[in-house]
Protein backbone atom coordinates (compact mmCIF):
# COMPACT_ATOMS: atom_id res chain seq x y z
CA UNK A 1 0.00 0.00 0.00
CA UNK A 2 1.72 3.00 -0.66
CA UNK A 3 0.87 6.49 1.02
CA UNK A 4 0.01 9.65 -1.06
CA UNK A 5 2.34 12.41 -0.97
CA UNK A 6 0.17 14.59 -0.02
CA UNK A 7 -0.33 12.68 3.38
CA UNK A 8 3.38 12.19 3.92
CA UNK A 9 3.54 15.88 3.63
CA UNK A 10 0.93 16.84 5.87
CA UNK A 11 2.77 14.35 7.93
CA UNK A 12 5.78 16.12 7.84
CA UNK A 13 4.82 19.11 8.49
CA UNK A 14 3.09 18.33 11.79
CA UNK A 15 5.91 16.46 12.84
CA UNK A 16 8.27 19.74 12.43
CA UNK A 17 5.62 22.00 13.55
CA UNK A 18 6.01 19.41 17.34
CA UNK A 19 9.79 20.22 16.72
CA UNK A 20 9.57 23.49 16.61
CA UNK A 21 6.60 23.61 19.14
CA UNK A 22 9.18 21.80 21.54
CA UNK A 23 11.71 24.18 20.55
CA UNK A 24 10.18 27.47 21.43
CA UNK A 25 8.92 25.71 24.79
CA UNK A 26 12.44 25.70 26.24
CA UNK A 27 11.96 29.03 28.01
CA UNK A 28 10.74 30.68 31.08
CA UNK A 29 7.08 30.01 29.44
CA UNK A 30 7.50 26.16 29.77
CA UNK A 31 5.70 25.97 33.47
CA UNK A 32 1.56 24.74 33.85
CA UNK A 33 -0.23 26.56 36.65
CA UNK A 34 -4.24 26.24 37.16
CA UNK A 35 -6.27 28.65 36.03
CA UNK A 36 -8.47 30.58 38.92
CA UNK A 37 -11.10 29.04 39.89
CA UNK A 38 -11.06 25.98 37.69
CA UNK A 39 -9.37 22.69 37.89
CA UNK A 40 -7.73 23.26 34.51
CA UNK A 41 -4.07 23.23 34.15
CA UNK A 42 -2.41 25.89 31.31
CA UNK A 43 0.94 25.71 29.98
CA UNK A 44 2.01 28.48 29.33
CA UNK A 45 4.49 27.47 26.93
CA UNK A 46 1.46 26.28 24.56
CA UNK A 47 -1.20 28.71 24.73
CA UNK A 48 0.78 31.84 24.50
CA UNK A 49 4.03 30.94 22.96
CA UNK A 50 4.99 33.87 20.16
CA UNK A 51 2.85 36.27 21.50
CA UNK A 52 3.96 39.40 23.84
CA UNK A 53 3.37 38.55 27.25
CA UNK A 54 2.73 40.92 30.48
CA UNK A 55 3.30 38.73 33.60
CA UNK A 56 1.39 40.53 36.51
CA UNK A 57 1.56 39.37 40.72
CA UNK A 58 -2.01 40.64 41.44
CA UNK A 59 -3.74 40.85 45.09
CA UNK A 60 -7.16 41.70 45.39
CA UNK A 61 -6.99 44.06 48.95
CA UNK A 62 -4.33 45.95 47.81
CA UNK A 63 -4.43 49.80 46.92
CA UNK A 64 -3.12 49.00 43.49
CA UNK A 65 -6.10 46.09 42.92
CA UNK A 66 -8.21 48.87 40.52
CA UNK A 67 -4.97 48.58 37.82
CA UNK A 68 -7.21 45.51 36.65
CA UNK A 69 -9.47 48.13 35.00
CA UNK A 70 -5.95 49.34 33.26
CA UNK A 71 -4.73 45.81 32.14
CA UNK A 72 -7.65 44.98 30.84
CA UNK A 73 -7.70 47.86 28.91
CA UNK A 74 -4.09 47.48 27.68
CA UNK A 75 -4.98 44.11 27.04
CA UNK A 76 -8.44 44.73 25.15
CA UNK A 77 -6.14 47.04 22.78
CA UNK A 78 -3.48 44.64 22.02
CA UNK A 79 -4.98 41.28 22.05
CA UNK A 80 -5.74 40.68 18.78
CA UNK A 81 -1.79 42.04 17.66
CA UNK A 82 -0.39 38.98 19.72
CA UNK A 83 -0.18 40.74 23.18
CA UNK A 84 -1.65 38.98 26.48
CA UNK A 85 -1.55 39.70 30.10
CA UNK A 86 -1.27 36.83 32.61
CA UNK A 87 -2.56 37.46 36.40
CA UNK A 88 -0.80 35.39 39.34
CA UNK A 89 -2.89 36.54 42.39
CA UNK A 90 -0.32 36.19 45.38
CA UNK A 91 -0.77 36.35 49.27
CA UNK A 92 2.93 37.11 49.37
CA UNK A 93 2.07 40.91 50.55
CA UNK A 94 -0.93 39.55 53.07
CA UNK A 95 -3.39 41.04 50.89
CA UNK A 96 -4.82 38.72 48.36
CA UNK A 97 -8.19 36.58 49.90
CA UNK A 98 -8.32 33.37 51.39
CA UNK A 99 -11.18 32.28 49.10
CA UNK A 100 -10.30 31.33 45.63
CA UNK A 101 -14.15 32.01 44.62
CA UNK A 102 -13.80 35.94 46.38
CA UNK A 103 -10.65 36.22 44.01
CA UNK A 104 -12.57 35.08 41.04
CA UNK A 105 -15.01 37.42 41.97
CA UNK A 106 -12.79 40.77 42.24
CA UNK A 107 -11.16 39.91 39.20
CA UNK A 108 -13.77 39.19 36.98
CA UNK A 109 -16.75 40.63 38.57
CA UNK A 110 -15.91 43.73 40.16
CA UNK A 111 -13.31 44.82 37.83
CA UNK A 112 -14.25 42.81 34.35
CA UNK A 113 -11.20 41.01 33.69
CA UNK A 114 -11.25 39.11 30.45
CA UNK A 115 -7.24 38.19 30.30
CA UNK A 116 -6.31 35.29 31.95
CA UNK A 117 -6.15 34.76 35.53
CA UNK A 118 -3.72 31.76 37.51
CA UNK A 119 -4.20 30.07 40.87
CA UNK A 120 -2.84 31.96 44.01
CA UNK A 121 0.89 31.29 44.14
CA UNK A 122 3.87 32.40 45.55
CA UNK A 123 5.95 35.22 43.15
CA UNK A 124 9.12 35.94 46.02
CA UNK A 125 11.86 33.59 47.31
CA UNK A 126 12.03 30.03 48.34
CA UNK A 127 7.75 29.72 47.52
CA UNK A 128 7.45 31.59 44.20
CA UNK A 129 6.67 29.48 41.47
CA UNK A 130 9.06 28.49 38.62
CA UNK A 131 7.77 31.84 36.24
CA UNK A 132 8.63 34.16 38.89
CA UNK A 133 11.83 32.65 39.59
CA UNK A 134 13.17 33.29 36.21
CA UNK A 135 11.78 36.81 35.86
CA UNK A 136 13.03 37.63 39.50
CA UNK A 137 16.53 35.71 38.08
CA UNK A 138 16.26 38.41 35.01
CA UNK A 139 15.05 41.10 36.99
CA UNK A 140 14.28 41.00 40.39
CA UNK A 141 11.49 39.61 42.74
CA UNK A 142 8.73 41.83 43.47
CA UNK A 143 8.81 44.56 45.98
CA UNK A 144 5.32 44.58 46.12
CA UNK A 145 1.88 43.96 44.44
CA UNK A 146 1.29 44.69 40.51
CA UNK A 147 4.41 44.18 39.13
CA UNK A 148 4.71 43.78 35.46
CA UNK A 149 7.03 41.83 33.56
CA UNK A 150 7.45 41.88 29.88
CA UNK A 151 8.44 38.96 28.29
CA UNK A 152 9.20 39.02 24.27
CA UNK A 153 8.08 36.39 21.36
CA UNK A 154 10.42 34.65 21.75
CA UNK A 155 9.59 33.77 25.69
CA UNK A 156 12.45 36.91 26.98
CA UNK A 157 12.00 38.75 29.98
CA UNK A 158 12.68 42.38 28.25
CA UNK A 159 11.55 44.99 31.14
CA UNK A 160 9.68 45.18 34.34
CA UNK A 161 7.43 47.64 35.70
CA UNK A 162 6.81 48.25 39.57
CA UNK A 163 3.80 48.60 40.90
CA UNK A 164 3.27 52.67 40.66
CA UNK A 165 3.61 52.32 37.42
CA UNK A 166 0.13 52.21 35.60
CA UNK A 167 -0.37 49.70 32.97
CA UNK A 168 -1.16 52.43 30.70
CA UNK A 169 2.07 54.60 31.35
CA UNK A 170 3.21 56.26 28.10
CA UNK A 171 6.61 54.14 28.48
CA UNK A 172 4.28 50.49 28.78
CA UNK A 173 2.52 51.34 26.01
CA UNK A 174 6.00 52.08 24.09
CA UNK A 175 7.71 48.94 25.39
CA UNK A 176 4.51 46.93 24.08
CA UNK A 177 4.10 48.45 20.51
CA UNK A 178 8.10 47.47 20.22
CA UNK A 179 7.76 44.41 21.21
CA UNK A 180 4.13 43.81 18.82
CA UNK A 181 6.58 44.70 15.92
CA UNK A 182 9.45 42.80 16.68
CA UNK A 183 9.35 39.66 14.85
CA UNK A 184 9.84 36.11 16.72
CA UNK A 185 13.70 34.89 16.10
CA UNK A 186 13.99 31.14 15.54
Amino acid sequence: MRIPQILIAVLMAGFLMNESMAAACNNLLDFSHRRLASSTEQNLCEAYSGNVIMVVNTASQCGFTPQFEELETLYQTYRDQGFVVLGFPSNDFRQEMDDEEDTAEVCFVNYGVSFPMFAATGVRGNGANALFQALSDAHRAPRWNFTKYLIDRDGQPVEMFGSRTSPVDEAVIEAVERLLQAEVSS
